[in-house]
């Protein structure tokens, strides 16, 4: 494949189409200061946009590295494949119709492998999608306007939907918005191929995404392999936690959304922080422009209001950041400082003593700098300059520049409201090395997810690919039954009760007998048998068990030792999620699983250690550990368990759809999973 790097950034350009969007493309390059030649391409105009045109792209002077096909979608497949004749780099096809339209136009599929074939080696971006600034390099492959200035060096971002990028483009946060790149279908370059482009790039420091839906795993953990290795931060805002905005993503872009849950956990194993809302997406990007990411979420927060630093707090907590005490050398200095009238604390409210003494401020943001925590936050929203001047409030940011140069220590400027920094404040706090974060609600989320992106440390473990569906598509084969789920599982190595199985009541009777009470009889081919009355507990005779069989909706049964000493239930779940990988969840087990809804979830596999960290984020996690005084489980069983449920999954991938084991019976002396279920195909 030719280079993306003739696409992102081309010395020569070729508009073809006369549309009113083709002759917005050639004004774009030139407004955004593109240097290069402009070749508009036209069979009967002898212009576009005030450029002269050529009859055809065999006329043109010479090789263009990259070109904006802006004719129909039928069209643009013999225009990408004269453009790879001759030798350009690659098109921006922005023709829609395609597989994101094949509801409404059957061809659409066809079309669009019609159209990668006649790229071959050349590079397409997209169909049905916008295009490329590049602002870096002067480039606006753009059938519309965009808010970025010419910089230096900055962000990129990448995203499904052109309108998305295009108001992002127009943030007025400060946020060093450098190249926007829309991927529409990714019919042959994916986001993951572009962000390695964009991330090799020395002049990108940071990377978000707007992902709408994720088609290929494999080079999305590529991409994540990369950014680690060059320490550049990714920050991903996923659509599709919604039903509606799943149903809204497959009508747009073709893509393969897969759940909310399985998109979290991929973000997480791949060291992508993941924000919720456009605004915290800039944000963090402003955060991870100048810090690189965040090694931890600890904060010192100062202010000189306690409102303010209370709000700091609240908010900080909610977040999940962590405000360390004050260590005896900052009380020490920050006592010298604001004098004895000041309680010291962080968030700290060092009061208005201070105020408008701008060596004061100094030594008080230096002190509270140097007490390690991974940033340290003023808060301060600038009054309004149209209706009159502060001069006092810039003694504050002259305090800050002044400690970001005596201590090299990552500084945020925090305004309360989004509106309480400007944009050209914030460019001129940016160029100091101060993040400026517009918003406190903003900033705290910004700050937590700058501290989640994994650019340090070990590489985490691949992601275990679903692969092909299994025959029978997503809902692949009928449950297994209990019986043969369980043996499946015990060969893999879970503990399970001993069982036997029963085609009447009387023989039932009998088997409970060779077991020993007191046993648990069960209704096989039921699949919620505790609502279908299929489920009776604690039988103390072979007449209970004959009794209680009789009275379920079903004639073949399964009768179990009874577990005791159980001090808590576990969920243990993996599913296949083809857009993410297996995903694993843990959570409180038995009747109530759905009623409490207290769940983690990870991808399949996880270490150990990973589980281990999992299980304590479980809000009933303590009954594990022993709760108010009761007996604790035994956790390292808990832990063979999941690494042996993992096993199977790896083992069978191929084939299984599901397994669940709710519960996992927990005493302290062991682990048992006291019912299973398994949908999947052959498992030879």
């Amino acid at each position: 494949m030719q280079p993306l790097s003739r696409l992102l950034s081309p010395r020569a350009i070729v508009v073809v189409g006369g549309g009113t969007w083709c002759a917005t493309v050639v004004a774009q390059c030139r407004e955004s200061g593109f240097d290069g030649p402009v070749w508009p391409v036209h069979p009967t105009r002898t212009e576009i946009g005030g450029v002269p045109a050529y009859p055809s792209l065999d006329a043109l002077p010479g090789v263009p590295d990259a070109a904006f096909v802006g004719v129909n979608r039928a069209l643009s497949v013999d225009i990408v494949g004269q453009l790879a004749r001759i030798g350009c780099g690659g098109a921006v096809c922005f023709a829609a119709g395609y597989a994101e339209a094949i509801a409404e136009m059957a061809d659409g599929a066809d079309l669009q492998a019609q159209l990668v074939a006649a790229a071959g080696p050349m590079r397409i971006l997209g169909p049905n999608c916008y295009g490329l600034v590049n602002m870096l390099d002067r480039v606006a492959l753009w059938p519309d306007r965009h808010g970025l200035s010419p910089l230096d060096s900055g962000v990129a971002i990448i995203g499904q939907s052109s309108n998305v990028l295009i108001n992002l483009t127009m943030q007025r946060r400060g946020l060093p918005l450098a190249a926007v790149v829309a991927v529409g279908n990714q019919a042959q370059s994916s986001m993951a191929d572009l962000g390695i482009a964009l991330l090799e790039d020395p002049r990108i420091t940071a990377l978000g995404l707007h992902i709408e839906g994720i088609t290929d795993l494999a080079a999305f953990e590529a991409l994540a392999t990369r950014a680690r290795a060059l320490g550049k931060p990714i920050v991903a805002l996923k659509v599709g936690s919604s039903s509606q905005a799943q149903a809204a993503v497959v009508s747009h872009t073709a893509s393969l959304v897969g759940s909310d849950v399985g998109a979290r956990a991929l973000l997480a194993r791949l060291g992508m922080a993941q924000v919720e809302t456009p605004a915290e997406l800039v944000e963090t990007l402003k955060l991870c422009h100048l810090t690189g990411g965040l090694p931890e979420a600890t904060v010192a927060s100062a202010s000189c209001s306690g409102g303010e630093a209370s709000l700091m707090a609240d908010l900080g907590e909610k977040a999940g950041l962590s405000y360390p005490p004050l260590q005896a050398a900052q009380e020490a200095a920050l006592r010298a400082v604001l004098g004895p009238k000041v309680a010291l604390a962080n968030p700290l409210d060092y009061n208005t003593y201070i105020w408008g003494d701008g060596d004061a401020l100094g030594r008080c943001f230096t002190a509270l700098a140097q007490g390690g925590a991974a940033l340290t936050c003023v808060v301060l929203d600038m009054p309004r300059d149209d209706r009159f001047s502060a001069p006092d409030y810039d003694l504050v940011l002259d305090a800050m520049v002044a400690t970001r140069k005596a201590t090299g220590q990552a500084l945020a400027l925090v305004s309360m409201l989004p509106e309480g920094l400007s944009d050209a404040l914030c460019a001129r706090l940016i160029a100091d090395g101060i993040t400026p974060l517009c918003g406190m609600g903003e900033a705290v989320a910004a700050i937590r997810a700058a501290a989640s992106v994994g650019i340090v440390g070990a590489a985490p473990a691949p992601v275990l690919l679903p692969g092909p569906e299994p025959e029978g598509g997503d809902q692949g084969k009928a449950p297994l039954s209990e019986a043969e789920a369980k043996a499946l599982l015990s060969r893999a190595g879970l503990r399970v009760p001993q069982s036997r199985r029963a085609g009447s009541p009387e023989e039932a009777g009998a088997q409970a007998e060779q077991i020993g009470f007191p046993v648990v009889l069960k209704g096989e081919d039921i699949a919620h048998k505790t609502e279908s009355g299929a489920v009776v507990l604690g039988l103390a005779s072979a007449q209970d068990v004959q009794a209680a069989a009789r009275s379920m909706p079903c004639d073949r049964f399964l009768v179990e030792e009874m577990v005791t000493g159980t001090v808590a239930e576990l969920l243990l779940g993996v599913t296949r999620d083809p857009a993410h990988g297996f995903v694993l969840t843990l959570g409180l087990g038995g009747i109530l699983t759905e009623l409490i809804g207290d769940t983690v979830s990870t991808l399949v596999p996880s270490s150990r250690d990973e589980v281990r960290k999992a299980l304590t984020r479980l809000r009933t996690g303590a009954l594990l550990t022993g709760y108010r005084g009761r007996p604790s489980a035994d956790t390292e069983a808990v832990l063979d368990a999941v690494m042996a449920l993992q096993c199977f999954v790896t083992d069978h991938a191929a084939v299984l759809q599901e397994v669940e084991i709710n519960p996992l019976m927990c005493s302290p002396t062991g682990a048992i999973a006291a019912d299973a279920l398994i949908r999947m195909g052959d498992p030879k």
